[in-house]
């Protein structure tokens, strides 16, 4: 049984946490992922959209935010995004965003995108997309 001890009890007798990885819960996963430093995964790329303001001809509008979230300061490259067909009527920038193959888009270009840094971007269509991480690279 794997045993992650998040408080080492102290001088002064405090009593430590201990989360198994039989009978953890999301909240012991999180704590337990805190503690590998130099283990990074898709898990550490977070993606929120939401509407925006639509276009001018009515069609709505989106804004997706891209996030490294890596708590140990992990930079994460070749990240592929899950998105159907995606398609835009506003323009984005292909070294930003692109739709490679059907439920394939690449962020970056490929790029590296260090800890704490953003990607975002507008599209415009229909409906809004699904988007989820399907694959990254840790650097």
């Amino acid at each position: 049984m794997e045993v992650v001890e998040l408080f080492p009890v102290d001088a002064a007798g405090i009593k430590r946490l201990v989360f198994s990885k039989e009978n953890c819960t999301p909240t012991c996963a999180s704590a337990r992922k805190l503690l590998q430093s130099d283990a990074c995964s898709k898990d550490d790329i977070a993606i929120f959209q939401g509407s925006t303001a639509p276009l001018p001809n009515g069609i709505p509008a989106y804004t997706v935010q891209i996030l490294n979230v890596c708590v140990s300061g992990c930079s994460i490259s070749n990240i592929h995004v899950s998105c159907g067909w995606f398609s835009s009527v506003r323009l984005i920038n292909p070294t930003v965003f692109r739709r490679l193959y059907y439920d394939d888009c690449l962020v970056n270009d490929g790029e590296a995108l260090g800890p704490g840094q953003t990607l975002s971007f507008q599209y415009a269509n229909s409906f809004q997309y699904p988007l989820s991480v399907s694959s990254v690279t840790c650097c």
